[in-house]
């Protein structure tokens, strides 16, 4: 007979490793680190403006391409027409290949590889409110 303990440790275990990366414990602390590398392109806080890239205050749960004043590709702006909405689970996605998520967008960025800093960084970016 398996002691219940050994039983509930297998349980929590099994459950952690099946559990989606964009969904487990972030750290926005880490996430800002992560945005250091955006930065050359985006704006978070509370005097960001549109750059090369648009700003990103409130982008988590935003209809893609509908930052007022940025000029998004078509494809970009397409995609917010039929519905993509920038979720935590298509962020997640996006930052890992931009380019294979949105074919043609004009972000050039080769993604951030590492789920960890994936999750991280949009822990961070859920924390800069929208204007």
């Amino acid at each position: 007979m398996r002691h219940p303990c050994c039983v509930l440790l297998v349980s929590l275990v099994a459950l952690g490793w099946t559990q989606p990366a964009a969904s487990q414990a972030a750290d926005p602390d880490n996430g800002k680190d992560v945005f250091k590398a955006c930065r050359a392109c985006h704006q978070v806080g509370p005097d960001a403006k549109n750059g090369i890239g648009p700003l990103l205050n409130g982008i988590v749960e935003r209809k893609a391409g509908t930052i007022a004043g940025f000029g998004y590709s078509d494809v970009n702006k397409e995609a917010g027409t039929k519905g993509l909405v920038w979720t935590e689970d298509n962020l997640f996605k996006y930052l890992e290949n931009p380019a294979a998520f949105m074919p043609g967008n004009k972000m050039t960025y080769a993604g951030v590889k590492d789920e960890v800093d994936r999750r991280d960084l949009i822990a961070y970016l859920k924390q800069q409110p929208g204007k």
